[in-house]
């Protein structure tokens, strides 16, 4: 993991700042994601929801209220960019900013930088973001086209690492919050977690694809956590004031300094010139129907399935392959 401390200028870090306030709301995560057709029964990032629930996160808490329980992970989440859809005018400076560049060369070690994605999560007082790996990409499979969680799994397949991108994620924090530690495990699922305490215009660059990380809870004051239910929307209300609203209905209000803003930076990695141009023109990619034969094949070698031609309905079949590849780290700190 490498540290920028910190990463930019003060004058571009209050900029940073007065982007994230004007921006005009901003929705849960349960309400991202795109519509990819296979097993939409199954949430994006059903991997790490029921994990989660499963085990109560890092530190083994679970609610007895489950509309509290699913709240403390659906935080507020908006893409700024993506490729050369800008939804946030003047995020092109952070998007490019030299200091993320050179981090993702160190990184990978690899000369080419693609900047590919820029997006804002900010967490309440009592939310964490449960333990997971980020979404991959692959040459013809991405977030626009296949379920989230199908991605994690082909890379934790190990079946398609001729395809992936490269991607170095910079996470960067900027204003206030208490708590909300980012929680990483460097030696793998199998060893502890780590942590880093976030700080304003601070960033850290590593493989969240790869690494399993997630973020400890917030500190502050959680009374109205539980009201926070799928389409409210987080707005910026002047004066270091933000409100939760349900259309028109005020759900709860804090202070700017009460919430916890990471602005995460991705960035396919390519060798040379040569390799990213192979991308840009779609050379050789993958396509849902290849990948979903190799796993089913990889499953029936395994002894998971009886054939690859009798797997079950899609939103099983997902399941399984979950279970069979995903496997999160299994430390509960007391």
């Amino acid at each position: 993991m490498i540290v920028l401390d910190p990463l930019m200028s003060a004058e571009e870090a209050d900029a940073v700042l007065e982007l994230w306030r004007r921006f005009p709301s901003y929705g849960l995560y349960s309400n991202e994601g795109y519509p990819t057709t296979f097993a939409p029964e199954l949430a994006q990032r059903y991997d790490a929801a029921v994990n989660f629930v499963r085990t109560g996160g890092r530190f083994g808490r679970k609610d007895s209220d489950r509309g509290l329980m699913a709240a403390r992970t659906n935080y507020f989440r908006e893409t700024y960019a993506y490729g050369d859809e800008v939804a946030a005018p003047g995020v092109e400076m952070f998007m490019t900013h030299p200091a993320l560049l050179d981090a993702a060369r160190r990184l990978h070690g690899r000369d080419v930088i693609e900047p590919a994605i820029g997006y804002a999560n900010i967490l309440l007082p009592g939310q964490e973001l449960a333990v997971h790996t980020d979404v991959p990409e692959f040459r013809g499979a991405n977030r626009k086209v296949t379920p989230e969680w199908l991605l994690v799994v082909m890379h934790h397949s190990g079946l398609f690492d001729r395809w992936r991108m490269p991607i170095a994620t910079g996470i960067s924090y900027f204003g206030g919050g208490r708590g909300g530690e980012l929680a990483y495990y460097p030696d793998g699922a199998a060893g502890e977690a780590a942590t880093y305490a976030p700080r304003h215009n601070t960033a850290v660059v590593l493989d969240t694809d790869s690494v399993f990380h997630g973020v400890d809870r917030v500190l502050g004051d959680e009374k109205e956590l539980a009201r926070v239910r799928h389409g409210m929307r987080l707005f910026c209300e002047g004066d270091g004031r933000w409100t939760v609203r349900d259309g028109e209905e005020v759900i709860s209000a804090y202070d700017e300094d009460e919430l916890r803003l990471s602005i995460s930076w991705k960035a396919y990695c390519f060798t040379d010139e040569a390799e990213r141009d192979a991308w840009r023109a779609n050379t050789d990619d993958l396509s849902l129907d290849v990948v979903l034969d190799a796993l089913a094949d990889d499953l029936v070698a395994r002894g998971r399935l009886q054939a690859a031609g009798e797997r079950p309905p899609d939103a099983e079949f997902g399941r399984l392959l979950i279970d069979e590849y995903v496997h999160f780290p299994a430390s509960v700190v007391a």
